[in-house]
């Protein structure tokens, strides 16, 4: 399937989450394989709009700065990683598709879903606050996914462009 977007107009969207830390998956076997390993696993389904930039990139940012987190995190990207995104939706069953959206796996199994609908009306802090209370819940790993220098250099700064 052919992207939707420009692969260089949302490369900043993706870049964000990679910057702390999280793998952008390409393929749908990729997103068997994360899924498919032991531990906890942060699976975001990106997207170009604007709640994707203004709640959920942000909140989850500041969620992989808590001192918990999940041992792998992932992402895939509606309307880019077309074929990735319907397999990663395949694997969040009896839940509306949506884009942005955020599930935790835990061995594999799906244990907690925010989705666009809940992600719209809070702010990023208020997703920071309820996935910390989710990692603090099911994850074990140490965070944060990475110092809160870069943390600081390529997400907060990034903002005030």
């Amino acid at each position: 399937m052919q992207a939707l977007y420009d692969l260089e107009t949302v490369r900043p969207m993706w870049e964000e989450l990679e910057n702390i830390g999280v793998r952008s998956l390409k393929t749908p076997e990729e997103v068997d394989e994360f899924l498919s390993k032991k531990g906890t696993l942060l699976l975001i389904i990106n997207s170009v709009c604007g709640c994707a930039a203004g709640h959920a990139r942000p909140g989850i940012a500041l969620a992989l700065q808590h001192k918990i987190i999940p041992d792998r995190l992932v992402t895939v990207f509606a309307g880019v990683d077309r074929e990735a995104t319907q397999r990663a939706r395949k694997h969040i069953p009896k839940t509306s598709p949506s884009s942005p959206s955020v599930a935790l796996f835990k061995n594999g199994k799906l244990v907690y879903v925010l989705q666009r609908s809940q992600i719209e009306v809070i702010n990023a802090e208020g997703i920071a606050k309820n996935l910390i209370r989710v990692f603090n819940y099911y994850c074990s790993a140490g965070g944060p996914s990475v110092p809160k220098e870069t943390f600081e250099k390529s997400f907060v700064s990034a903002k005030r462009r």
